[in-house]
């Protein structure tokens, strides 16, 4: 009998010798099942496509996750805008009563009133001096 690859001791008896043969089956049977898996590549791009689509969806709810927060965040800032510029109108609107005098007053007042009861008067002006300005803009 020849030495065993590896530095492993012979077998004393036959029974010994069967179970050496049988572990050394079995490590083959997995190696070999080792190879086979690494040599499936159908099988290997299916894992791998299932990888990919888990870090999707994982992508996906953290995406959606900071739209949220952006989208909140978004809200808040609209909000303090509206009433910096709320605030600003009416402080723009005392200064405007306290400084401006009173025939102006009286006029822009009668200019607003005229404005809001013809609007449909001068929305078809604006849009006639429009379509005037790009008719003369097209002929050049």
């Amino acid at each position: 009998m020849t030495q065993p690859p590896h530095g492993e001791p012979t077998a004393s008896g036959p029974e010994e010798l069967r179970e050496q043969v049988e572990h050394t089956r079995q490590e083959l049977g997995e190696t070999v099942q080792a190879l086979a898996a690494k040599t499936d590549v159908k099988a290997r791009a299916k894992e791998k496509a299932a990888e990919v689509r888990q870090q999707a969806a994982e992508v996906k709810d953290q995406a959606a996750v900071k739209a949220a927060e952006v989208k909140s965040q978004a809200a808040v800032k609209a909000a303090e805008v509206k009433e910096q510029a709320a605030a600003k109108a009416a402080q723009a609107g005392r200064l405007l009563q306290e400084k401006a005098p009173e025939p102006v007053l009286q006029t822009t007042a009668r200019t607003a009133r005229w404005s809001r009861d013809n609007r449909v008067l001068l929305l078809a002006g604006g849009a006639t001096t429009l379509l005037l300005w790009l008719a003369c803009r097209r002929k050049r």
